[in-house]
């Protein structure tokens, strides 16, 4: 279990100096989390994780595949800078947040990953509505939850949390798995060697499955340890997200997507 700066707030609402906050037993601090606790010399009393108060790992809504919002809150404290520890009175043009109480460089490497994030996301919705007004829907549903997805993994970088597993509707993880494996067992046609003949929705695809491999590579970069309390689970979703556009592909190549 992951405990984030924002699971600390949650306990205390009003922080002050000394006060007790409840940290599960096993579990990992992020790095504001620690920061926050220095803060204001707070007092971890430990507990089961059975009896600790959930944290933001957890999902009320059970899924991440849903609509898309708008994701700030601008609640709370004024951000200090994680490069001084300062609040500026306003923030400089080269600064961003990196969480939701902190700024960063935007040449910071967690900023430089949400860009391409961001850029992927919008890459999926394009392609999502080329699929939708051809009239393939079960594709344009499957890039939904791709874009989806895109959002959970920037979710889950901001608020410094692991995050969820990816999901298609209908295939479990194992499956697709299998299917970009073994095509010709799973899904009855070979390996894929498209070429400038090919539909232009195959050549977007392809695109979007470079493009995440592409980015996997930065996230591995972002968070070079395999034991990251959050990063490695951005960097394993990356991996799949990959190996699902190359399912799409597959499916498209056979004539639909599920």
């Amino acid at each position: 279990m992951v405990v984030t700066e924002a699971d600390l707030r949650e306990q205390l609402r009003r922080p002050t100096v000394g006060a007790q906050v409840v940290v599960p037993a096993g579990s990992t601090l992020t790095p504001s989390a620690r920061d926050f606790i220095k803060q204001w010399a707070l007092v971890e009393v430990t507990a089961p994780a059975s009896e600790a108060t959930p944290t933001t790992t957890e999902r009320p809504d059970g899924t991440w595949d849903r609509a898309s919002q708008f994701p700030v809150d601008l609640t709370g404290e004024q951000p200090r800078c994680v490069c001084c520890g300062a609040q500026p009175d306003s923030k400089a043009s080269s600064l961003t947040q990196l969480n939701a109480h902190h700024y960063a460089p935007k040449t910071h490497p967690r900023i430089k990953l949400r860009g391409k994030v961001d850029s992927l996301h919008s890459l999926t919705l394009m392609v999502q509505g080329l699929a939708s007004r051809r009239g393939e829907a079960g594709l344009a549903a499957a890039l939904g939850s791709l874009a989806a997805y895109c959002r959970e993994l920037t979710s889950a970088e901001y608020n410094e949390r692991p995050a969820d597993p990816f999901e298609l509707p209908g295939w479990s993880s194992d499956e697709l798995h299998r299917a970009t494996h073994d095509p010709s067992g799973v899904l009855g046609i070979e390996h894929l060697t498209i070429d400038g003949a090919d539909d232009e929705l195959q050549h977007w695809l392809n695109i979007g499955r470079s493009t995440t491999r592409e980015l996997e590579i930065c996230a591995l970069e972002t968070f070079d340890s395999p034991h990251h309390p959050y990063g490695a689970s951005i960097c394993h979703g990356l991996n799949r997200l990959s190996s699902v556009w190359y399912f799409l592909q597959l499916a498209w190549k056979r004539g639909g997507v599920l």
